[in-house]
């Protein structure tokens, strides 16, 4: 307000001075005076129109100012009766704080007050239970006096037996101690031995008794037929005329049969007969159900061999695959590959020692199935492992290695259970027997082939067998000692390391085996050994 009322103040003295200005100049310029008159008094009306409108506004800017301050002074009214209120309220917080901290000053001088009476009753009994421990203490070194003192009496009095007893019996201490204990060490190794050997000798009943009941079970439960087949397959003819067709022009129809069945015919003086022999009991099948077919239809030629094998070819697959399922199914063996079913069929023109070996097989499952319920071992287990124990026979031609490798190979392939590849591969005691289930199938496969009548070759031929792999074995120079192993299916030569040398040990075993190959027929493989073992002895004297 008082700014703007300077302005106006300013205004209107300038327009006084620019007035005065020209009057002063209408005095000095005597010529211009009347203009100068009317002009200073249009500019004294334009200065009292202009003081008139400065008036106005200045009132305007007085109005103006007032209501601000008026606002101005409400606004601050407002916050003063806020800031009072707010006051009013942190006195009346404040009041109440000295209330409350007056409040726990009290209740911390009353928790201060029992603190101390408690303490003040704690201190008398600590003071009391010190005086009852040194009472105790007293008591104890007292009655340890008297402890030690009655110990001394008794050692004394120990020392003077002592004395006695070594007068009496002219012995020391550690005498008689060590006496005493020789005694009662004899005394109870003497009840001990007693003791072992009843309960060995009632074990050893026992487990006779029971092995024979289980074995004695095994064998009545599983009775089966046997017969001793031929390793070779015998044509009957109805009459000798027929030998020189099947021969026929230049040999040409007995080529054909040979080339088509991998089978030798044999065509000798016996009368009415054709002896057809061959490795492989499945093609020796063939061939004989081709020729018996050839000679029952007459036309023997080439393309009839031909046509006739193939047929009798798809004849003895089928026969394989159900002679498996027979055997699966007599088992009761499940869940087995269908390969592994025709492996096993193809044992049923298999023959070792002229037992059949599906037969075989079969029975050593039903052998092993017994005992493994009797002593609580996997039946299923053994079962599966006697059936396919000798798998590997069924194929040996044509894979490299023993029944046991071959049959082991052939189960891995099909995915069969490492337990059951265990029992093949250990039944022969190849590898160490870690599972009740292989032993098992050791001993029906050892049953079966061990019935009278089972197998057909005698014990003569086995012993000549032996001799022969013994005899071929020390023909060769530097050999000092040989043993046949295994039935014959190793043979264990030990040479003189002065003579024979790591390398020519080597081309010895290599030749040893040429020459058994070439002078003896046997089933399977022989294995042959040869040791150089070199040893430096002394003695000191």
């Amino acid at each position: 307000m008082s700014t703007g009322l300077g302005i106006g103040l300013a205004f209107v003295g300038l327009v006084i001075g620019v007035a005065l200005g020209f009057l002063v100049g209408g005095i000095i310029n005597k010529k211009a005076k009347k203009s100068a008159q009317d002009y200073m008094s249009k500019a004294i009306l334009q200065a009292q129109e202009a003081v008139s409108k400065a008036q106005t506004e200045s009132k305007d800017i007085v109005l103006e100012a007032k209501e601000r301050i008026a606002k101005e002074r409400e606004f601050f009214e407002k916050e003063v009766n806020a800031l009072k209120s707010d006051l009013k309220t942190d006195r009346e917080l404040l009041r109440q704080e000295k209330v409350e901290h007056k409040q726990r000053e009290q209740a911390l001088l009353k928790k201060e007050e029992t603190i101390e009476k408690k303490e003040e009753t704690l201190d008398k009994k600590m003071e009391e239970t010190k005086q009852m421990v040194l009472d105790k203490q007293q008591e104890f070194v007292v009655k340890e006096q008297d402890l030690q003192r009655k110990e001394q009496e008794v050692a004394q009095s120990h020392q003077k037996m002592q004395e006695a007893i070594e007068q009496a019996a002219k012995m020391s201490k550690e005498e008689a101690k060590a006496m005493l204990i020789e005694k009662t060490i004899d005394e109870a190794k003497q009840d001990a031995f007693k003791i072992v050997r009843d309960i060995e000798d009632a074990a050893k009943d026992e487990g006779d008794k029971k092995a024979r009941e289980i074995v004695t079970s095994a064998i009545q439960r599983c009775c089966v037929d046997h017969c001793a087949e031929a390793t070779i397959s015998v044509v009957n003819l109805p009459s000798d005329e027929l030998k020189g067709r099947i021969i026929g022009r230049e040999g040409r129809n007995i080529r054909a049969l040979e080339a088509a069945t991998g089978v030798d015919l044999i065509v000798d003086d016996t009368p009415e007969v054709i002896v057809l022999s061959s490795f492989d009991p499945v093609r020796r099948e063939i061939a004989r159900l081709s020729l018996e077919k050839l000679i029952s239809d007459g036309r023997i030629h080439p393309s009839r061999i031909e046509e006739l094998v193939e047929k009798c070819k798809k004849e003895v697959d089928a026969e394989i695959k159900k002679a498996g399922d027979a055997a699966i199914y007599e088992t009761n063996i499940m869940g087995m590959h269908p390969e592994m079913v025709k492996l096993v069929g193809r044992l049923k023109y298999r023959t070792s020692y002229g037992q059949n070996i599906l037969r075989h097989s079969v029975e050593c499952a039903y052998i092993a199935g017994t005992i493994a319920a009797e002593v609580g071992a996997d039946v299923a287990v053994c079962k599966r492992g006697a059936l396919l124990h000798d798998l590997g026979k069924g194929v040996d031609q044509e894979y490299e290695g023993t029944h046991v490798s071959i049959g082991v190979e052939l189960s891995k392939k099909y995915k069969e259970n490492a337990a059951v590849i265990h029992c093949i591969e250990a039944h022969h005691n190849d590898i160490e027997i870690k599972t009740i289930e292989a032993l098992i199938v050791q001993i029906a496969d050892a049953i079966s082939g061990a019935r009278p009548g089972a197998r057909r070759e005698s014990v003569d031929n086995y012993v000549k067998r032996l001799e022969k792999l013994e005899t071929i074995a020390n023909g060769f120079g530097g050999v000092e000692k040989s043993y046949a192993l295994q039935a014959g299916r190793e043979i264990r030569i030990i040479v003189k390391p002065e003579q024979v040398d790591d390398v020519k040990a080597a081309y010895m075993a290599k030749d040893i085996a040429k020459q058994i190959e070439s002078e003896m027929e046997y089933p399977g493989q022989i294995k042959v050994n040869v040791i150089r073992e070199s040893r430096a002895t002394e003695f000191a004297k």
